[in-house]
């Protein structure tokens, strides 16, 4: 039986918890140092997962950006990018995306009602695979085990941590504070509403928490809780 990835969430927050704000342009929380962090951490990961939501709004390529650290991957047999993945379960995704047409390997998590649909829009950019009627997060992973993924990096968005937390499937948590205030009602959560395992009492693990010049990095342990 294939061992599940390694699950990292990665996230960039302002203080009062907003991922974005609602302009047209990305708005950019983290700040240098800490983004070439996120590319260490992606240069570590044998997948990068991003909802499909995240994949409409920042069209983002998900590389590894040091040619260094592309080239150490190479030495070690890995491919010179992760494998990227990304979750739909209507399948409305333009085949005209970044995702599609830079770095190695990609592969498409969907349902079963979406099946045709992201097989006639994507199968020539990627290997596409239903997880059953829902979307199924354990089957997900089950699938990423047995094709070789020991380490999974979560980029987002905020529907797909809320449901990877809310199912305790996540091992490890990077959060990342920026001084911003968003202010905007409609910006997305980094999380929402759920049944977060333990429930409001419950307290996290802290592993780490660490100024990277103007933002703060804060890892938990999801699992481990009091």
């Amino acid at each position: 039986m294939a061992i599940r990835p390694y699950v990292l969430l990665s996230a960039a927050v302002s203080l009062d918890g907003r991922l974005d704000d609602t302009s047209r342009d990305r708005l950019v929380l983290s700040n240098r140092r800490d983004l070439d962090r996120v590319d260490q951490e992606r240069a570590a990961a044998d997948a990068i997962l991003v909802g499909a939501t995240t994949l409409r709004r920042d069209n983002p390529r998900l590389l590894v950006a040091s040619a260094g650290r592309r080239a150490r991957r190479i030495a070690l047999g890995k491919p010179e990018h992760p494998l990227k993945v990304t979750v739909t379960g209507s399948a409305e995704l333009d085949a005209s995306y970044a995702f599609w047409h830079c770095g190695g390997e990609k592969l498409v998590f969907t349902v079963d009602s979406a099946l045709a649909r992201a097989r006639r829009t994507l199968g020539a950019f990627a290997d596409v695979v239903s997880t059953g009627p829902a979307l199924h997060w354990p089957r997900l992973l089950d699938e990423l085990g047995r094709r070789g993924v020991e380490r999974l990096l979560v980029e987002g968005g905020g529907t797909v941590h809320t449901q990877l937390l809310a199912q305790d499937l996540a091992d490890e948590l990077h959060l990342v504070v920026a001084p911003l205030l968003v202010g905007e009602a409609a910006a997305p959560a980094f999380l929402g509403p759920a049944p977060y395992p333990g429930g409001p009492t419950a307290r996290m693990k802290l592993l780490e928490a660490r100024p990277v010049d103007d933002v703060v990095l804060l890892r938990y342990a999801p699992k481990l809780r009091s």
